[in-house]
């Protein structure tokens, strides 16, 4: 077999791993709308981790009337004078309804940290109360999951770089973006303690490597799936890989490698 016909198989053969769980996310979806639920995905990880392409695989067959995809700008004025977590609220599901958070609140426990955009009190009340929210949430009938998508500086910068190249990804380019490799072991510093205070045993995170795309739309999907029940769920096809996917269970024993 040619190199390239090996490559076209790897290719088919990843497609159709995709298209099988993007199935099993509208049996997931069918079900949330006739029982009503509410599930809510949050997204964090560094500028380039790939939040917007995960995004795409999971949505791209789902009902758009029924998913919502929420990506707050920065706060208004307005904004920056309510409860932190009040722009946030109105944008939680409703009955029916599946939502993903492309970023969240955790935006203050990540770049608003690293840049200096909230005082030292806002971050410290924000961690202080942020399990509590959360609790609040799930205690309220909202199906909660987060995921924090884990990449390696190398591979951060050769992806700025390609958005900076590629005329059709230049939109994605910020600032904020611009800095992110000169804070490296600031976003470092600040993802852990995150991660470490901010898991618990109703909302823990789960790391995702997302250092090879594919793999992790994949996995995370797999992941997302196994955790929810829905009626048909093919359960063979959800198995995930445990160097891709690791979980921050309090109960477990063995934390996720993240990238220094």
């Amino acid at each position: 077999m040619t190199k390239l016909a090996k490559a076209l198989g790897s290719v088919k053969s990843h497609e159709e791993e995709l298209r099988l769980l993007q199935i099993e996310l509208v049996k997931l979806q069918k079900h949330i709308i006739a029982k009503g639920e509410r599930l809510l995905v949050i997204l964090e990880g560094r500028d380039t981790a790939g939040k917007d392409g995960t995004i795409k695989r999971i949505t791209e067959h789902l009902s758009p009337r029924d998913t919502r995809v929420v990506a707050l700008n920065k706060p208004s004025l307005r904004e920056e004078g309510e409860w932190y977590f009040q722009r946030y609220v109105a944008e939680l599901p409703s009955a029916g309804e599946f939502t993903i958070f492309n970023r969240s609140w955790y935006n203050r426990a990540g770049v608003e940290k690293v840049m200096g955009f909230c005082t030292d009190a806002q971050y410290k009340q924000f961690m202080n109360t942020v399990n509590d929210f959360e609790g609040l949430l799930i205690g309220s009938g909202i199906h909660l999951f987060k995921y924090y998508l884990d990449i390696t500086k190398d591979e951060q910068a050769a992806r700025i770089k390609d958005r900076e190249q590629d005329p059709l990804k230049q939109w994605k380019i910020s600032p904020i973006d611009q800095q992110a490799q000169k804070y490296w072991q600031a976003y470092s510093t600040a993802r852990d303690l995150m991660l470490k205070k901010t898991n618990s045993t109703k909302a823990p995170w789960t790391v995702i490597d997302a250092n090879d795309k594919k793999l992790a739309h994949l996995n995370l999907i797999r992941d997302l799936l196994s955790r929810l029940n829905y009626p048909e769920k093919d359960s063979k096809i959800l198995k995930t890989n445990p160097k891709i996917v690791t979980s921050w269970a309090p109960k477990s024993s063995k934390l996720p490698k993240l990238a220094p």
